[in-house]
Order: structure tokens, then sequence, then C-alpha cells
């Protein structure tokens, strides 16, 4: 799926970029516990969260995530879009709840990490 798709899928909005519109996302993970991140996602990942803090940019780091979306409407500080724009990770927007956001893209046909083995 394309970063794109996602954007459409989930009528979300671009908060930073980078926003390269054919980047390919492989499989996608909701979760708010950083450390439920860190043990369970694989990297070229979507995080679907709603923590719009600077430990999520740093986390996605780590992980090696390719976008992060932030649900339920939720909008990061001036600090986490700055993080965020250094590491080049994507950030979107949906006003969908967690739970709906992850279904919508599954459905899409988007993998959940536990589908795929690296």
């Amino acid at each position: 799926m394309t970063l794109k798709e996602v954007k459409e899928i989930l009528n979300a909005e671009v908060i930073s970029g980078p926003y390269e519109p054919q980047m390919e996302i492989k499989m996608g993970c909701g979760c708010d516990l950083m450390s439920d991140v860190l043990s369970f996602i694989k990297q070229h990942s979507l995080l679907l969260t709603g923590l719009t803090n600077p430990q999520v940019v740093r986390t996605a780091e780590m992980a090696d995530i390719k976008l992060i979306c932030f649900v339920r409407g939720k909008k990061p500080d001036v600090e986490t879009v700055k993080l965020a724009k250094s590491k080049n990770i994507p950030l979107l927007s949906t006003n969908l709840p967690l739970f709906e956001a992850c279904g919508k893209l599954f459905n899409a046909g988007l993998k959940g990490c536990s589908e795929i083995d690296e």
C-alpha cells in the first residue's frame, strides 16, 4: 500500500513531510504503548497511535517505522513535528478512532505485523 492510499483510506491530513505519495507501506500497527511498538512492530511499517509526544518519533526512528498517523484528530506539538521532520518521518492525522483506522486499512489489504515474516 502507498502513503497516498493510506491518506485517502483514512481521510487523513498531512501534518508534515516528507510527503512521498508512492512511498510503500508494507504493514501496519496500532498501539499506544511504545514498549510494545519496540517489541512487536517490524521495519517499514505504519504506526497508528493516539500519543503525540516526541517519544513517538524517537520510537519510530529506533524501529525504522516509515510513517506515523495520529488518530482521533490528535495533532502533535511543534517539538514533535520538528523532530519528525529532522528524522524524515511523515506525520498524518485522521479523525477516526484507532480501532476503525486499523480496520479500514486491514480491509483495504494492509497486513498486520504478525502476518509478515522478515
